[in-house]
């Protein structure tokens, strides 16, 4: 069987230093959508280095993403790409991410379930600087056709918005361009880019890196619910529900509850085609 579960659980992380500065931090600020309008004073604070902060969803793509590369290279992991979907993701803070830096990171398999026709593996990427932990990652990775092994299921987490109005609703404009320009902050999946090999993979043209979407509705967040400071993020977390492509409209519907920001993100241009679910922001 290409995964051996309890194998893949029981591996020695996987190390490696990972380094960013803020061109890093301003791309990948650029890639979620920041900087429009160009010369908003609330915008600045993503793509102008003397007033720069870093959202928090930075740590997706610190380092190339390497965490979650180096979960899949684990050993008992032999997986077909194809088949790989990200279902979901978290990311809880240990202190704000700073501008610039250089950390120590340590990527394993945390847990592997079986869904029956489908294994979910949770890859687990932490991060440390001289000062002491800085965040950890857990991706919720779904392999198709590697279900049925006879292990444990695993939990079935549900965080529904709250039965009433939202308190917020946001929509956000995807450029044309925006896979593109994401993409260079590490992840080079041609399912982003290539219309051939996306076509090949069952769609019409290259969606957006469900990332993308998981960091652009945590902006919208942050800068509409959280007086635009990133600090205030202590955790945040998604299921990603469905596809997003290029030159859309985010839907995203926010309700405030005591220390969390509840959301839920659609496809405004289909019909409200659900896109994040189950997404979270804790905050102070």
């Amino acid at each position: 069987m290409p995964i051996d579960a309890a194998r893949a659980v029981a591996a020695e992380p996987r190390s490696a230093e990972i380094r960013w500065d803020h061109k890093d931090v301003q791309l990948y600020h650029l890639g979620i959508g920041a900087g429009v309008p160009a010369a908003d004073p609330d915008e600045l604070r993503y793509t102008l280095e003397s007033r720069l902060q870093v959202l928090p969803s930075f740590a997706t793509v610190a380092g190339a993403g390497m965490g979650m590369m180096g979960g899949l290279a684990a050993p008992g992991i032999d997986v077909d790409l194809a088949s790989v979907l990200h279902g979901g993701q978290t990311v809880r803070l240990h202190r704000p991410i700073p501008v610039s830096g250089r950390a120590a990171t340590a990527a394993r398999v945390a847990a592997v379930y079986d869904k029956g026709k489908a294994a979910v593996i949770v890859l687990r990427s932490e991060a440390a600087d001289d000062d002491g932990p800085l965040w950890t990652c857990d991706s919720q990775i779904f392999v198709r056709g590697e279900g049925g092994f006879g292990g444990e299921r695993g939990p079935s987490q549900r965080a529904e918005p709250p039965a009433r109005e939202p308190d917020r609703i946001e929509e956000r404009r995807i450029r044309e361009d925006q896979a593109l320009l994401y993409r260079l902050s590490g992840d080079w999946n041609p399912l982003h880019a290539d219309p051939e090999f996306a076509k090949r993979a069952g769609f019409d043209r290259p969606i957006l890196h469900g990332l993308c979407t998981y960091g652009m509705t945590l902006k919208a967040v942050v800068d509409t619910l959280l007086d635009g400071d990133v600090t205030r993020v202590r955790s945040y977390a998604t299921r990603f529900a469905g596809v997003v492509y290029p030159g859309e409209t985010l839907r995203i519907r926010m309700w405030r509850e005591n220390g969390s920001v509840r959301a839920a993100v659609a496809a405004a241009d289909r019909d409200d085609a659900p896109v994040l679910a189950d997404t979270v922001v804790e905050h102070s």
